[in-house]
């Protein structure tokens, strides 16, 4: 009966519209309408096609939610919720029809178009230079992370560049591995050329992407070369330059502190205007949340006993949180989850009750970083104390000498947990003959963290998905073994 109501009002008021009408109606001018040959023609124009780029990160299906599924399978966390195409994510039995597969792929294409489109527009406007070498930064390395999650995802993807755009060519054969690789480095350079040192001075634009997000990004593509070298000089970028860890590491997922010199790249929330879905996810349903991403007690286990990042990371049976307004200080127990725990990194709530939407998402840390370099240096046969004891006394733990590769793979587990890096990190070590990612995996550690088959032959790389290679009319092969 509601829905016959509606109809009937809106034809009453298009009858009223059309009888009051004039008789040029057709004719009128969009003025809200803008295309491409009007809008480059300003500094503000620029600025506003940057800023679009970063828009579609906040997307449920992209770090919204649907990226971080590509880490389920990994020994840390559990699916949990009630999305039927995780568990075959998670279970590694997926095939290219697997809805999970194309959800983000269309978002970072996305960035990829809006990015080409401000490299080839903006040299030619008219306009403060440091700005428009800031926004042909930010473009260069939003391109260039779109093509980064594409590649540790896919391997290798379509490149779609300015040329590509202009000449109307969109429908491209894979690159090799080694091609993609090129593309990001490249992208990323170029990034780090012409972005800012740091915004910490200049709150207007504090969130954006700068210097140590290009180098940072840079050490992270270089250890997964394995051009160790050029890693550490990359890394030391950062660890030598404004982007200091933060005094504590809760600071990273407090709303007030979130924006802080460590978060090298994030995306952006601000509550009841530009939220993201993610700390809804992670959050215990009777809170406001949707029960996602469970940790497992294999990754409680991995904290040593001292180590407050457990607390800072994980909601733990007994504890007292605060969610505002009437539920108050409400007790976190093992009901709540059906692994018995809830990462804490992503949640907050409003001092008036409700999950407040401003929690921002880490993507890129210094932390990371420091131990990328850490880990570059012991494999090369050095030694990476400093690097990783900043980490871990920043936490008030006991540093340690002579750290081993051991010692990397414990401290990253338990500082990024969470942060859509073990599963990843999981593939390049055994790349590298350093872990058995098949043995980890195929250990049977009860309901929540059951045995899995990682083959080797295929899945170092997700499938593509197989819409695109449809739409493609056999342009795009598929990965090997799908």
């Amino acid at each position: 009966m509601k829905s016959i109501k509606i109809v009937s009002l809106i034809t009453c008021l298009i009858i009223t519209f059309i009888i009051g009408c004039k008789d040029d109606l057709l004719e009128s001018v969009p003025y809200g309408q803008s295309t491409s040959a009007d809008f480059w023609k300003n500094e503000s124009d620029v600025v506003s096609a940057v800023n679009a780029i970063y828009e579609p990160l906040r997307e449920e299906d992209y770090y919204g939610h649907a990226e971080h599924t590509f880490s389920i399978p990994e020994d840390d966390q559990w699916r949990a919720g009630d999305h039927g195409e995780d568990q075959a994510i998670e279970e590694l039995t997926f095939d290219p029809d697997n809805a999970q597969l194309r959800f983000s792929w269309r978002y970072k294409y996305e960035m990829i178009s809006r990015a080409n489109a401000v490299l080839i527009n903006a040299p030619e406007v008219v306009m403060d230079d440091d700005i428009k070498n800031r926004s042909l930064g930010e473009a260069y390395f939003l391109r260039g992370f779109s093509y980064w999650r594409l590649h540790v995802i896919y391997g290798a993807t379509p490149i779609i560049l300015e040329e590509d755009v202009l000449a109307g060519e969109f429908n491209k054969a894979k690159p090799t591995i080694a091609e993609m690789q090129a593309q990001i480095e490249s992208d990323l350079i170029q990034a780090a050329d012409l972005l800012p040192q740091s915004y910490q001075a200049d709150a207007d634009n504090l969130g954006r992407v700068n210097k140590g997000s290009a180098y940072g990004l840079l050490c992270k593509l270089y250890m997964y070369m394995e051009r160790f070298d050029d890693a550490i000089e990359a890394g030391n970028m950062v660890v030598n330059g404004p982007y200091e860890l933060a005094e504590n590491f809760s600071d990273n997922f407090t709303i007030s502190t979130e924006n802080n010199p460590e978060m090298l790249f994030s995306v952006q929330a601000l509550d009841g205007w530009a939220g993201s879905t993610h700390n809804i996810y992670t959050t215990p349903r009777p809170w406001g949340g949707w029960d996602f991403q469970e940790p497992t007690q294999n990754l409680i286990n991995e904290f040593e006993e001292d180590d407050p990042r457990l607390d800072a990371s994980v909601f733990l049976p007994g504890e007292m949180v605060d969610l505002g307004g009437d539920a108050g200080l409400t007790e976190y127990t093992t009901d709540l989850s059906q692994t018995g725990y809830h990462f804490q990194k992503f949640a907050s709530w409003r001092s008036s009750g409700g999950l407040d939407g401003g929690q921002n998402i880490p993507i890129l840390r210094s932390a990371d970083i420091y131990l990328l370099v850490a880990e570059a240096k012991i494999r090369l046969g050095g030694n990476g104390d400093t690097e990783f004891n900043a980490v871990r006394t920043r936490s008030d733990l006991s540093p340690k000498t002579n750290v081993t590769m051991e010692d990397i793979i414990h401290e990253r587990r338990v500082e990024l947990a969470g942060e859509n890096q073990r599963h990843f990190d999981l593939m390049r070590w055994d790349k590298a003959g350093i872990v058995d990612i098949v043995e980890i995996y195929g250990e049977d550690r009860g309901q929540f963290d059951p045995p899995r088959f990682f083959d080797r032959n295929k899945h170092y790389y997700f499938a593509i998905p197989q819409r695109e290679i449809d739409l493609s009319n056999g342009v795009l092969l598929q990965n090997d073994g799908y």
